[in-house]
């Protein structure tokens, strides 16, 4: 399979026809595809659509029925799991994201991209929903370092490779864009056409924002300190030691000088409260490490992430990695 189209559908009964149509007109000039619709849940007759459009179209469309509302990164990762595309494209099912920039995503990865991120630059929603959403992309570009202008844009293309070397959990479906950074992606981001909501309603509030926020921590240990927790602990330990250090110091020199007692002084007690702090910090970062190693070694896990290949079999590269290259 060349071209995987993967949405995740939540009470989107009256979008989904349309929504058919308009990937089958986009894609019409594409070779090979399959277009995957991941039911979550819904309780309003979306799946009953769903399997008439199945029926009508069992050569391009699949379905995936979960048994319960997981939420949109569960469903995304159930389409992934269940897609053979070379090429994996993520939307919406809502009609926001237009079919008709598939193909031009698909042209940036056929250029040499390994993911094509969309850019709702004329976004349709209201002010309640796009202040929180910068709010929430400035953030996580500061943090993670990829500078994007839309982490919450659905609308995204990958090279397979890419998108199913990790699991995705909590809202972390955003934050592909971040992990694939980690592993030498080459991305890059375009401007899409975002229509406004036609039918149904939004199914996510502010709350998100507090999730995304939530979920950026890990996402930032994962990508800058999975494979060396010590960095972050044991820098932390040593940054509360030198304090530590300091602060004692500090009551030394006006001991000797000011006649002071060092002991009498509550920063005596809050220094060594620090140095513990930082001492445990230090093993948390060792004990972590070990952690590290038997997830790897266990697994037969590799620390590097290969690219290409030349005058060398791929399938001993990942018979000998144990994961995806």
């Amino acid at each position: 399979m060349y071209l995987s189209v993967v949405a995740p559908v939540y009470n989107e009964h009256d979008n989904l026809p349309l929504l058919y149509e308009a990937v089958k007109n986009a894609l019409r000039d594409i070779r090979d595809w399959e277009f995957i619709l991941v039911d979550d849940g819904s309780v309003d007759g979306s799946m009953d659509v769903l399997k008439e459009i199945a029926n009508a179209d069992p050569e391009h469309v699949k379905v995936v029925c979960l048994r319960r509302n997981f939420g949109q990164t569960a469903a995304i990762a159930a389409g992934v799991d269940h897609a053979s595309g070379e090429i994996i494209v993520l939307m919406d099912a809502d009609l926001q994201n237009d079919p008709v920039d598939i193909p031009r995503m698909v042209a940036k990865i056929e250029e040499g991209y390994d993911l094509v991120s969309g850019w709702r630059k004329n976004r349709q929603d209201n002010a309640m929903r796009r202040i929180p959403s910068q709010i929430a992309n400035r953030l996580i570009c500061a943090v993670t370092g990829v500078t994007l202008h839309d982490y919450g844009c659905t609308l995204k293309a990958y090279r397979r490779e890419v998108i199913t070397g990790f699991r995705l959990y909590g809202e972390m479906h955003r934050f592909i864009p971040a992990f694939a950074n980690s592993v030498g992606a080459k991305i890059v981001e375009m401007p899409v056409t975002h229509h406004p909501r036609k039918f149904g309603k939004a199914n996510y509030g502010m709350e998100r924002t507090l999730k995304v926020i939530l979920d950026l921590f890990t996402v930032k240990f994962l990508s800058s300190y999975s494979s060396k927790p010590i960095y972050l602990f044991g820098g932390t330990g040593l940054a509360l030691s030198g304090i530590s250090a300091l602060v004692l110091l500090f009551l030394a020199v006006r001991r000797i000088f000011w006649g002071v007692s060092v002991m009498e002084s509550p920063l005596f007690q809050m220094s060594t409260m620090i140095f513990i702090l930082g001492f445990q910090s230090i093993l948390m970062g060792l004990i972590a490490e070990l952690l590290v190693r038997a997830y790897y070694e266990s697994q037969d896990k590799k620390t590097y992430h290969v690219r290409k290949l030349i005058n060398l079999d791929p399938k001993k590269e990942n018979e000998n990695s144990g994961s995806h290259p």
